[in-house]
């Protein structure tokens, strides 16, 4: 993931990415304490721009921290975008952090990074993903009846997530997804689940899990459904267990940076393949610059 780069504080100054930023007890680095968003970076603008500033906002309200100053954020955006794209005209993953700050002088940190994306990446999207399904050990009311596990929040403790990724890379596997203790789907360790199945009718819908399970509302699940929408799928929440990952017309990972990445095998079972790949790569591609 070598390349370009660009570090830009939340003033609007801009920082030499190869010095050290955070001081030593700053609360992002020794707990983890704070929120973040990853946006993809496309001919030299940042996708969905206000849906991760909302989210970036609601994760930070969750966290109790202070309120985003949104127009400090755009400006600094705008920013690292010109640092990056005076250097390269190449996709980038535009990371922005806020943290509490540091335990000596609680008063926020806010950055902004942008990085080439890693290798992985362009292998995904054109390869697709082997999977397993983990027990992420919350039920589906988990959100509800232990609001202090914040699990709607983009928060910086990645911790488990990260866990996650190993040990599905220990057993053959590339990504994750995640089951609740009741026997649903959940998500992935940095995506959405997003399945196609049969309308009923002949036809394709699109389903994910519902928002109010113990997930991250995906930015880019709900820019899909959007664009899928006005291309006449329909596209909705629905409870799904593991055995409709197997039934399925097709199986995706979304995600802001891999953005569709199609899960080809699922526990070191084959799924079978999937007319629609062409399809719903074009229409997450759509979907990331339905905004502009």
């Amino acid at each position: 993931m070598s390349g370009p780069s660009a570090l830009v504080t939340l003033d609007g100054e801009v920082h030499d990415p190869s010095r050290p930023l955070l001081f030593a007890d700053d609360l992002a680095a020794v707990r983890g304490d704070g929120v973040f968003e990853t946006l993809l970076v496309r001919d030299g603008h940042a996708c969905l721009v206000e849906s991760h500033l909302y989210r970036l906002v609601q994760s930070a309200k969750t966290m109790d921290l202070p309120e985003p100053d949104l127009p400090a954020w755009h400006h600094a955006i705008g920013i690292a975008l010109g640092q990056w794209n005076s250097a390269t005209a190449g996709e980038g993953a535009l990371r922005l952090v806020y943290s509490r700050g540091r335990e000596s002088n609680p008063a926020p940190t806010a950055y902004l990074t942008v990085n080439p994306l890693p290798e992985r990446v362009a292998i995904t999207r054109r390869e697709g993903i082997a999977a397993v399904v983990l027990s992420r050990g919350l039920s589906t009311n988990a959100a509800d009846a232990m609001p202090w596990l914040v699990a709607g929040a983009k928060t910086l403790s990645y911790a488990v997530n990260m866990a996650a990724l190993r040990h599905g890379t220990a057993q053959g596997a590339g990504d994750v997804i995640f089951v609740s203790s009741d026997g649903y789907l959940l998500e992935g360790p940095r995506s959405t689940v997003v399945i196609a199945a049969d309308d009923g009718s002949g036809g394709t819908c699109f389903l994910t899990p519902p928002p109010w399970y113990p997930i991250l509302r995906g930015t880019t699940q709900q820019a899909l459904f959007q664009v899928a929408r006005d291309k006449g799928y329909d596209c909705d929440f629905r409870a799904l267990r593991p055995s409709d990952l197997l039934t399925a017309q097709g199986v995706w990972l979304v995600s802001s940076i891999t953005l569709a990445a199609r899960v080809h095998t699922l526990d070191g079972q084959p799924l079978p393949p999937t007319r629609l790949a062409a399809e719903v790569a074009a229409l997450v591609d759509a979907a990331i610059v339905c905004d502009r």
